[in-house]
């Protein structure tokens, strides 16, 4: 079934870049749009933003669909390349964004301050690794939000796998230490 997908992504490809098919590019966005929007709200946390960023990255997709070659890398890996580098551009520019209280759903007490602690942590933690290297945010958020394994980040990124490995694990050791005595239960558990 995947080899199937594959088959008929590199055909919408083929087509765009011979023809410049609008069919074919409207096919192969939906293909993914849902995963790379999911992606981008998990990192963003505002979904009208994540619509916007979704869209933008579709847009360098298309725009760049000449540079695309399959032996260099899977169309999956090199969408979320653009992706990811699209967020952490995005990041870099914007603050995060400040939710209006009327907004937010009301639940018991003590859900509401345990949800309320993890997303601070969460928030805490995303600007926190906003101050390392591109190389290593991508790493973490391809692995933590994305879901890709660390040899295909690897792949992904054109670096070994112990690099990948290492530098996630400092990172992750990084964040335990800074965060350790504020939010231990959370980290731990």
């Amino acid at each position: 079934m995947q080899k199937n997908r594959e088959q008929q992504e590199q055909k919408w490809i083929k087509r765009i870049k011979l023809f410049g098919s609008k069919k074919d590019a409207d096919q192969l966005v939906r293909s993914y749009y849902d995963e790379i929007y999911i992606f981008v709200l998990r990192q963003i946390n505002d979904a009208e933003t994540a619509l916007d960023l979704t869209q933008d990255i579709f847009i360098a997709v298309l725009q760049s669909i000449s540079a695309y070659k399959k032996e260099m890398a899977g169309f999956r890996t090199w969408v979320y390349r653009i992706a990811t580098n699209k967020v952490i551009d995005y990041r870099k520019k914007y603050s995060p964004i400040v939710v209006d209280i009327e907004e937010i759903e009301v639940i018991e007490q003590y859900d509401f301050i345990e949800n309320w602690m993890q997303g601070e942590l969460l928030k805490k933690i995303e600007e926190f690794v906003c101050k390392y290297q591109a190389l290593v945010q991508q790493i973490f958020r391809l692995h933590i939000y994305g879901g890709y394994t660390f040899a295909e980040i690897g792949v992904l990124l054109d670096i070994p796998e112990a690099t990948v490995k290492t530098k996630y694990y400092r990172l992750l050791k990084d964040i335990r230490k800074e965060f350790a005595d504020e939010y231990r239960e959370f980290i731990e558990g």
